[in-house]
């Protein structure tokens, strides 16, 4: 285990529930999950999601952390420091390739946070339906404003990265997730006092079974698994920085339990605004950034303060969840470069941004300012998208399932997993039976459902 103390490690428990809670609440947590969960039934949505946590999200994790750990490597390397076979090194490859070109395309998303945030402040997005459509597609398609505003949040994203594991990495989630969930909390009470409020709440935690249907499972299914950041290389990498102390199973439940509150508490944040003014909760991926405005606006009309106030709380919020994500997935590339070539952090982190920020500048141009800037009929920053979500992120995990339940020796599972035998190791059985059986299948049915084979 020599490679293990040699190697950079979290300074704490605390920071590494963190810093992994942090790199899997993001964006997935306060925009795609309420859209999601607005679009398939509100509270049965949430139930299937919770029971996909626990049979989907807490065995891959657990086994990302497995493979992250004993490696001791960057993904890339770490897959094959566990089994002879070196052509699994490649699913270590695929993890790496995914996580940094997220990297590129997220931070285009991210950037349109803070430009939120400048928005709300200065009172730029106040106004009725048409002209809060209006203006986010004329931001989007800007040729410069979103391509400045991905490479500030790249910048801030390469100052904490370069810091290091414990200077960089958990000191900047032990700051940011307090904020996140402080500013998640104060939103949550404000959109909760509203009048009519009680029917969003109700749209929550009421569940209406009939509404129960395969769409919803594998919805939900899909959410569990992009919302833990499974098959990015994040959960992988931040694992190898893990002391051979850490219970990989309590941390994957702890993890867990903090990814589900965030969502949930988003949605308490979002649809009793969005009901108290009589808007569609299933307004699609267009929530956050072209309805939700106009909800704070008609909301708190009568309140102009405290809606001005909600307003910037709230993409500030956003651009928080963000960032926790960006730093995970920028650290993914970093550590492999700085491993593989031999280079030093700082230069390793440089060339990442660097090339991210003309990544992101390529995506942002694709959506309006170069039209001209597509592949397979589909805008750049779209193409990034679907590879990494639909192909890329089940095809990794599926690998990782099989990889860890059919081909890595079951001691060496078994020693990771009960931190060679101080832990009891209760649940191995139950563990070793859902990562060779129920996860794949369940994958295998995410992927199929994304390319609409069935």
């Amino acid at each position: 285990m020599s490679k293990t103390t040699e190697r950079a490690s979290f300074g704490s428990k605390l920071g590494i529930i963190l810093a992994t809670a942090g790199s899997a609440v993001g964006l997935g947590n306060v925009w795609r999950f309420p859209y999601m969960a607005g679009e398939n039934g509100g509270a049965v949505f949430i139930i299937v999601y919770v029971v996909c946590v626990l049979l989907l999200g807490i065995p891959c994790m657990v086994s990302e952390f497995i493979i992250g750990r004993h490696g001791a490597a960057n993904t890339a390397r770490a897959y094959s420091h566990l089994a002879e076979g070196k052509a699994w090194k490649y699913v270590g490859y695929l993890g790496v390739l995914t996580g940094f070109l997220i990297t590129g395309y997220y931070a285009v998303v991210s950037g349109w946070c803070l430009q939120y945030v400048y928005g709300a402040v200065v009172g730029g997005i106040n106004g009725d339906a048409e002209y809060v459509k209006q203006y986010f597609q004329e931001f989007s398609s800007h040729p410069v404003k979103p391509i400045l505003w991905a490479a500030i949040f790249l910048v801030i994203t390469h100052m904490v990265v370069v810091r290091g594991v414990r200077n960089g990495i958990e000191r900047m989630s032990k700051l940011m997730m307090p904020v996140l969930f402080i500013l998640l909390l104060v939103i949550v009470v404000a959109s909760c006092m509203l009048p009519g409020a009680g029917k969003g709440i109700a749209f929550l935690f009421k569940p209406d079974f009939t509404k129960v249907d395969s769409g919803v499972f594998l919805g939900a299914l899909g959410q569990s698994f992009y919302s833990l950041s499974i098959a990015m290389g994040c959960i992988c990498t931040y694992a190898s920085y893990f002391t051979r102390h850490t219970d990989l199973l309590k941390s994957a439940v702890q993890i867990s339990i903090i990814d589900c509150m965030v969502a949930v508490l988003a949605g308490l944040m979002i649809f009793p605004a969005a009901f108290s003014v009589g808007i569609s909760p299933d307004s699609g991926a267009s929530l956050v950034f072209i309805t939700l405005p106009n909800v704070f606006h008609q909301a708190f009309s009568t309140m102009p303060v405290v809606g001005y106030v909600v307003a910037v709380l709230f993409y500030l919020l956003l651009a928080v969840a963000a960032l926790t994500s960006l730093i995970s997935l920028h650290e993914v590339s970093t550590a492999f470069l700085q491993e593989e070539c031999r280079i030093t952090r700082p230069r390793a982190a440089t060339y990442i941004t660097v090339t991210c920020i003309v990544i992101g500048a390529f995506c942002s141009l694709s959506l309006g300012a170069c039209d001209a800037l597509t592949l397979f009929g589909m805008p750049l920053f779209d193409l990034f998208d679907f590879v990494t979500g639909q192909l890329f992120l089940p095809i990794g995990g599926f690998l990782t399932c099989l990889f860890l339940g059919w081909v890595v020796p079951r001691k060496l599972v078994h020693d990771e997993f009960t931190n060679w035998g101080t832990l009891r190791g209760t649940f191995f059985g139950v563990y070793l039976f859902l990562v060779r059986f129920v996860c794949p299948v369940s994958i295998l049915l995410i992927f199929l459902h994304q390319l609409e084979v069935i």
